[in-house]
């Protein structure tokens, strides 16, 4: 048994392995309501309308800037709902922060002028052909307005960078090769995949879907041999025009696959709680998406959140391969310096 001394050194040594003195990613959910109405998430089921404000954020830059925050993705819910993102974008691109607007499209058109010189690139949700999309998103002329809306944004800006990204479910699975084909049409620069998530308290879910709501976005057993002879088409057909790798392809196979009990679940790789984090329009900070709070920004500083006791002994503990969230994950992030262009 170690001395007294050497215990107290360790857990010491162990506190600042996981403090965390660079955070390169932060995620910002600037507005809490979204203005589709999807069928694999439940934000649009909130009855608030929260947006963060430039007063809210005023305090934290100084956080952002000791951090070396280096990207920061606009989330929500719907951002562009915050008619403030442009007073947003403006106070963080003093910091010469890279800035990523992840929203439905459907607003685009609208707001192309402010876009164009708020964003430095564009993540747009694309879950299938226009008919597909439209029934998924249950936006009626949504796939017509993200086309409008692009070509809006270009016409402002044409360099701007727009990506596409599909979550993979019951409803499309069987049209990703005519999703790549639409993103194309559109004037996408590239499209990524991603399982749908049907397990965690994410996205407005206060509690976890009963088995009923899940099946409803899950796969079949008969329907894993459809999906997985897609994704090989998918994989056939890509000229570098997907994001993804065939392995990641193939790991929504096998999403689907552990959710059926057919495997067991397995965690991708994971960096995020020691390099980013996830802050929500009531001021809650999160590691990712998926884990519990670990601060919040009304009664601390950034820093002080993402190095709150909590924080620290959340990081200190978290066994990536083995907890049970991160092994059920669909997005990831595992930060490297060439993700920040």
């Amino acid at each position: 048994m170690a001395p007294p001394d050497s215990q107290a050194a360790a857990v010491a040594d162990s506190v600042e392995v996981h403090r965390v003195t660079a955070l390169p990613v932060l995620v910002l959910n600037v507005h809490s309501s979204c203005n589709c109405r999807c069928v694999m998430c439940d934000i649009w089921k909130t009855s608030e309308g929260r947006a963060l404000q430039p007063s809210d954020l005023e305090p934290h830059l100084s956080s952002i800037q000791r951090l070396g925050v280096r990207w920061i993705v606009f989330s929500g819910g719907e951002p562009l709902l915050n008619r403030a993102f442009p007073e947003l974008c403006a106070m963080l691109r003093l910091q010469r922060i890279r800035l990523t607007l992840l929203t439905t499209g459907l607003l685009l058109e609208k707001y192309a002028t402010e876009v164009s010189h708020s964003f430095d690139d564009i993540i747009i949700s694309l879950d299938g052909p226009e008919r597909v999309h439209d029934v998924i998103r249950r936006a009626h002329g949504g796939f017509r307005l993200i086309g409008a809306g692009i070509q809006a944004v270009r016409k402002a800006r044409p360099e701007f960078h727009i990506t596409a990204r599909t979550t993979v479910q019951r409803i499309n699975f069987r049209h990703l090769r005519e999703t790549l084909r639409a993103a194309k049409r559109l004037q996408f620069n590239g499209i990524s995949f991603l399982a749908a998530d049907l397990t965690s308290q994410a996205f407005n879910r206060p509690l976890v879907w009963p088995i009923q709501r899940q099946n409803e976005v899950a796969l079949s057993i008969t329907e894993l041999a459809e999906l997985e002879a897609e994704i090989e088409a998918l994989i056939e057909e890509n000229s570098g025009f997907v994001a993804e790798s065939p392995e990641k392809l193939r790991r929504i196979v096998r999403h689907f696959r552990a959710h059926l009990r057919l495997e067991e679940p397995e965690a991708p790789r994971c960096n995020a709680p020691w390099t980013s984090a996830v802050v929500e329009t009531d001021g809650t900070v999160r590691p990712c998406f998926f884990h519990e709070p670990i601060g919040n920004l009304r009664t601390q500083n950034l820093a002080e959140a993402i190095n709150s006791e909590r924080a620290v002994e959340f990081r200190s503990r978290l066994d990536i391969g083995a907890n049970p969230i991160c092994r059920r994950c669909v997005c990831s992030l595992n930060y490297r310096s060439s993700l920040v262009r």
